[in-house]
């Protein structure tokens, strides 16, 4: 049980910045970004990226956001009282008791991938574990409009989820082992994650390696994505965030499709933790301007 599990899972990690000092910051601000399938809990001091935790979603999302800050605070000296101001968002963001607010996390990605990415960044698809958003950004970072994919979870995190987990390939190698594939196969037909597990091991019972359906499946992933962007109508430069901006086999088959380049994050910051950035920028905003009224 324990074995099959880690198939599923992304790595889980923790980073603190050496160059960042918070003994001397005006402003210690934190996003908790509580998903679907993971968790992450950013603080930031001043506007600068100082400390992170990203881990799999637990049972509750009480839990997962208490067991994330506890981890990103670890080997700091920096408590949870030192900071200034809290923001959740996610899923589970009206359950992270610690924040003193919770905004969604369609303007989370939006302002965490302006950071990540920076102002020339247009058109944002987040790529999470339940649903997936297309989004129109300024150079702001602010919302200008989005659209969201129908409740089905194939096209996303969970979906891909259900491919590791039947073909007992971890997901971390997804998207380099679809690539192991002499031609580029015809995508999986079903859109439904159910409908498009059994036509997997049909097609595995015909003799298709499982590169070659994990090719299948990536395929039928970003056409699924495609489509959404072009409903909503896409505006250059664009990138990606969320678990699955981490998988090869969908974010370049997404760039063949769309024929266009997907931006690249500035060194050593993850797009998986675009919704705990954003979050926490929120949180730095909204304390800087409750000092300015006070």
């Amino acid at each position: 049980m324990s074995e099959k599990k880690e198939f599923r899972e992304w790595t889980q990690y923790r980073w603190t910045s050496p160059d960042v000092d918070w003994h001397g910051g005006d402003i210690i601000s934190c996003g908790i970004d509580v998903g679907s399938v993971s968790t992450q809990a950013v603080i930031m001091v001043d506007g600068k990226m100082y400390a992170l935790a990203s881990m799999r979603t637990g049972s509750t999302s009480l839990d997962s956001a208490d067991r994330a800050l506890k981890w990103a605070l670890e080997g700091t000296g920096l408590n949870q009282g030192d900071i200034h101001y809290i923001v959740g968002t996610g899923y589970g963001r009206v359950n992270v008791p610690m924040a003193k607010r919770s905004v969604t996390e369609i303007a989370c990605h939006a302002l965490g991938a302006n950071f990540i990415y920076g102002p020339t960044i247009r058109t944002l698809l987040d790529v999470g574990g339940q649903d997936i958003k297309a989004i129109k950004v300024d150079e702001k970072g602010k919302v200008i409009n989005f659209m969201m994919n129908d409740k089905c979870a194939a096209g996303t995190g969970r979906g891909m989820e259900v491919m590791s987990e039947l073909l007992n390939v971890p997901i971390q190698e997804i998207g380099e082992r679809s690539f192991k594939v002499d031609a580029e196969p015809e995508p999986v037909s079903s859109t439904c994650v159910v409908f498009a597990k059994s036509e997997a091991l049909s097609l595995l019972r015909q003799g298709w390696t499982v590169d070659k359906v994990l090719a299948a499946y990536c395929r039928a992933m970003a056409i699924r994505i495609v489509e959404l962007i072009e409903r909503q109508g896409i505006e250059k430069e664009f990138a990606i965030t969320g678990g699955q901006s981490k998988n090869i086999g969908v974010v370049r088959r997404v760039e063949e499709l769309l024929g266009l380049k997907a931006l690249t994050p500035q060194a050593g910051l993850d797009p998986q933790t675009a919704g705990g950035i954003g979050a926490a920028l929120f949180a730095r905003a909204i304390f800087a301007k409750s000092q300015k009224t006070a």
